[in-house]
């Protein structure tokens, strides 16, 4: 059930001042270090942003879709790397514990992830499987009551600093979701090797790297739910809400550009003036300001229609495919309106610019959107 109002402004207000007075000033160190400070960390932990989505029961906030995408508005305004840090505890891989784990498995789990104790990693993605997630290859062969895993997950999030890995892996035979099974595999299993962290374009602090499976011998109990073939199903289920709450992300990055570019244009001169007082400029913040209130309307909206039990894959879709491009242009447009200064590492848009690149690959990339949202509004004429 939803907080009662005064609480939620209370929650939200202090994560608005935690953005300003803690993520923000922390945001060069970051991306200089590549690397949370412990402190920020710790913080978060106490404001409960790790448990956004699981339930009151296992020492979450509960929180709503609405709720949780205003959060999720707050935390973009900051480095994305400081939400990617509590992304996976939040997202899927608490919610196809909550969907689709045993009773023993959520009381063993959940509460760990609400509170940061451990953080999770989700590993489907690999070398030859990426939007074509069916063809992954890692295998779990069966042997008594244990199951050995074999193959390479690639680019996965958190996999350097995570407790709990999800990983998808093929226990049956053919190409269909039924041959695809998922397990809760914690780190420090023998067999469970992890990469260098990988050196991205942008999200400096949201590491990343491989994860190897090199005969990861682990029990039955770590098969979610006990059950095989329902590995995938689960992740398909939630990603209405994933990429819901990475569309409200977007939106905050957006509205920080819009107000770095606003602040800059307020005090840079040129030719006696302002920039600010030019129209051409003034076009571009009118712009970025419209997609960007436009993205946020939508995020809600459909955010509403989720908590009221409605079917949202379509909206959803729409709502990443969205805000993610218009991310993308809200953040070139800030750059623009910088000149040679949106050029250089001192100014925050030129790392927000790339930074907001990825948003239209990770999560669905723009191009599998639209296959959805097209599939979605012909059945309705078919």
């Amino acid at each position: 059930m939803p907080l009662d109002s005064e609480t939620f402004d209370l929650l939200l207000g202090a994560v608005r001042r935690f953005v300003d007075e803690s993520l923000i000033p922390a945001e060069a160190e970051v991306a200089e270090q590549n690397h949370i400070p412990d402190a920020i960390v710790t913080a978060m932990r106490e404001l409960g942003l790790f448990g956004l989505s699981i339930a009151e029961d296992y020492g979450g906030l509960g929180l709503t879709m609405e709720e949780e995408v205003r959060v999720v508005f707050e935390l973009g305004r900051a480095s994305p790397a400081f939400r990617s840090m509590a992304g996976t505890n939040i997202g899927i891989g608490s919610q196809s514990i909550v969907i689709a784990g045993s009773d023993e498995q959520r009381r063993h789990y959940l509460p760990r992830l609400a509170s940061g104790e451990i953080i999770g990693s989700f590993a489907l993605t690999e070398p030859d499987a990426g939007s074509d997630a069916m063809s992954l290859r890692t295998q779990a062969r069966r042997d008594g009551d244990h199951y050995v895993l074999n193959g390479t997950k690639r680019y996965i999030t958190n996999a350097p600093i995570a407790g709990l890995f999800s990983v998808m892996a093929r226990t049956g035979e053919g190409a269909g979701a039924d041959a695809i099974s998922c397990f809760l595999i914690e780190a420090g299993t023998p067999g469970l090797v992890i990469g260098k962290p990988d050196k991205k374009m942008g999200q400096a602090g949201a590491l990343t790297s491989d994860v190897i499976l090199d005969d990861c011998r682990v029990p039955a109990s770590t098969l979610l739910g006990g059950v095989e073939g329902n590995g995938f199903r689960t992740a398909m289920k939630v990603l209405d809400k994933g990429r819901l709450h990475i569309a409200a992300l977007c939106v905050g990055m957006a509205e920080r550009l819009i107000a770095e570019a606003a602040g800059f244009a307020t005090t840079r001169k040129q030719f006696g003036a302002t920039i600010g007082t030019f129209q051409l400029v003034q076009a571009m913040i009118a712009d970025s300001q419209a997609d960007m209130l436009a993205g946020r309307a939508l995020v809600l909206e459909t955010a509403r229609q989720r908590d009221r039990g409605e079917r949202v894959t379509m909206e959803a879709a729409c709502a990443k495919m969205f805000a993610s491009e218009m991310l993308g242009k809200v953040a070139d447009r800030a750059v623009q309106i910088h000149g040679g200064a949106g050029y250089m590492a001192e100014y925050p848009v030129e790392r927000f610019y790339r930074d907001a690149r990825l948003f239209r690959i990770f999560e669905g990339t723009t191009q599998i959107q639209q296959l959805i949202i097209a599939r979605e509004v012909l059945r309705q004429f078919a």
